[in-house]
């Protein structure tokens, strides 16, 4: 399985999303909705750059997340957006901070 239907799959199933549900809030057909998303979870095909943006916006991560072969640094990208922006900028001053040693 490849990275990026590991990562598909892991966060659908983490925001509780069906795998047609998935594909028709990324402006997929309903009728293929499904399917399509099948074969992107069991690497058959990888989505298009564009729907990989589509898919981000969706499930609220950001789109390296979907191609870190790191578990840690994917929950790292996977809670990032989550964050606000002032805990953003201390939590990168810390880790400038914590690599400066």
């Amino acid at each position: 399985m490849s990275v990026f239907a590991k990562r598909l799959k892991e966060i659908r199933k983490l925001r509780g999303l069906s795998q047609e549900k998935l594909g028709t809030l990324a402006g997929i057909d309903e009728a293929s909705a499904s399917g399509r998303m099948n074969h992107y979870e069991r690497g058959r095909h990888e989505p298009d750059f564009t729907m990989v943006e589509r898919l981000s916006s969706v499930l609220n991560v950001p789109e390296a997340y979907f191609y870190a072969k790191d578990d840690e640094m994917a929950q790292l990208l996977q809670l990032w957006p989550r964050l606000k922006k002032t805990q953003r900028q201390t939590i990168s001053a810390l880790l400038e901070e914590l690599t400066a040693l």
